[in-house]
């Protein structure tokens, strides 16, 4: 069994994702907050799921260069590997956030009450969550082929 947690790492929430035991398929998981109990929430998910290896977004910007915010993931790898000695494996996350959002979107008009239940699952971090299963996906995609 292998099953890998994705991150899409955010300097006020982390969406989580999870793979299948067979490390096929991806699925958000949830949000965490990014404070104080964030490796304290990283563990339970670790240990309830039986994690073996983690992926975590690498950001980049259009032209595919590192930003600002890499520098803050490099540091919490190295958190991630420090505490949990899993395998952290890293996959460009550019524009999951953009595609996570395009996948709650629909074409059709919206009515008052469907906005205002997009509004809250846009603000609740849900995007998060899906963007790391995003990422996730696209490293079991690459490593399954």
């Amino acid at each position: 069994m292998k099953r890998f947690l994705g991150i899409d790492y955010g300097t006020k929430r982390i969406g989580v994702a999870i793979s299948d035991e067979d490390g096929v398929l991806a699925f958000p998981k949830e949000i965490i907050l990014n404070n104080v109990d964030t490796f304290d929430r990283l563990k339970e998910i670790i240990k309830t799921e039986n994690v073996t290896q983690i992926v975590i977004g690498e950001s980049v910007d259009f032209s595919g260069k590192l930003n600002t915010l890499s520098a803050r993931i490099e540091v919490f790898i190295s958190e991630l590997k420090e505490k949990f000695n899993l395998p952290v494996h890293k996959e460009k996350e550019f524009l999951t956030s953009v595609e996570a959002r395009k996948g709650t979107d629909t074409k059709k008009s919206l009515n008052q009450s469907q906005v205002h239940s997009k509004v809250k699952q846009i603000k609740s971090g849900r995007i998060d969550a899906s963007a790391a299963a995003l990422i996730l996906q696209r490293y079991l995609d690459k490593i399954n082929k």
